[in-house]
């Protein structure tokens, strides 16, 4: 009798360690350019066609592959990477780390989260920057510099980063590190708890930055993604309540005007408007889409879109 309950016990053991081997650890990084080290400007840095455009990719995806390497060594099985800057094909994939797969490329219904699911673990942003009107912060703006003036969710103002950790709250994923200047790394906690951040710059003004040599923002990057992953259990995702109030501050009154015009569109202000969605994944279609109109080329031709 003994030994059949022995036996027993001894199957349920093996069973639990199977499922537990097979329980893979998957983390989602989305990536942006404003926020890595060493960029000030678009003009010179952050734009395709800038003098020192190329050398900035490579450095942006190096500390992307920073901030794999770390999830790799905190125990990820699966890393998924958001190339999300600009057009959204700014990291150099000859170079990208193997172990990663790559989104890339405009438009898409989740923008900068393209990708994310339920079955991640952890989320992680790379090169983020501040939310538009943020003093002393590289290169801040909300989604698109020459169009929005401010975002909010549920009457709340949020720079991207908060827009894309409630897409990713929607799926029960928490957002556990980011990378970027001072002035981020601060309204990330504000609004999100207490996630691990790296201050890769030390921002004085919309271009000027006290800045660190690139191999120090990718060890630092790389040994905060490996502790935030291994910490993750301890954040909590950034869930919105439903229904979702998207409210959108324009630069251009005439663009809330014409946006106005869309069935379940209200607006209270001249160049505001107030879309009601049903969660995060329909608000972010419909930015998406207001967005997007006339902005991507429609043959060979035409300019690449730019954010």
């Amino acid at each position: 009798m003994r030994n059949g309950i022995r036996a027993f016990l001894s199957i349920l053991l093996l069973a639990a360690t199977v499922q537990t081997q097979d329980k893979k650890l998957k983390v989602y990084i989305s990536a942006d350019m404003e926020g890595v080290g060493g960029v000030s400007t678009w003009q010179v840095q952050a734009a395709p066609g800038a003098p020192e455009y190329e050398k900035f990719r490579r450095l942006m995806t190096l500390e992307v592959n920073s901030a794999i390497s770390g999830a790799f060594e905190a125990g990820a099985n699966e890393v998924l990477v958001s190339d999300s800057h600009w057009n959204a094909q700014n990291i150099d994939i000859e170079i990208l780390d193997h172990r990663a797969r790559l989104v890339r490329a405009f438009p898409r219904p989740l923008a900068m989260m393209q990708g994310i699911d339920d079955t991640f673990d952890a989320v992680v942003f790379i090169g983020y920057h501040a939310g538009e009107g943020t003093p002393s912060a590289i290169l801040s703006h909300t989604m698109s510099s020459a169009r929005i003036f401010e975002l909010k969710l549920n009457d709340t103002a949020v720079p991207e980063a908060g827009l894309n950790a409630a897409i990713a709250g929607e799926f029960g994923v928490p957002v556990v590190f980011l990378s970027g200047d001072q002035a981020i790394g601060q309204q990330a906690r504000e609004l999100l708890g207490p996630i691990s951040t790296v201050a890769v710059k030390q921002a004085t003004g919309f271009y000027s930055a006290t800045m660190m040599a690139p191999e120090i923002c990718q060890r630092l990057i790389q040994e905060g993604v490996k502790r935030a992953v291994e910490g993750r259990k301890a954040m909590k995702p950034y869930r919105l309540t439903h229904p979702v109030k998207l409210e959108v501050t324009f630069k251009n009154i005439v663009e809330a005007e014409l946006v106005s015009y869309l069935p379940g569109v209200e607006r209270p202000r001249g160049s505001t408007i107030v879309f009601k969605a049903g969660d995060m994944i329909e608000a972010s279609k419909f930015l998406e889409a207001v967005l997007g109109m006339n902005t991507f080329p429609r043959n060979a031709s035409d300019s690449e879109p730019k954010r």
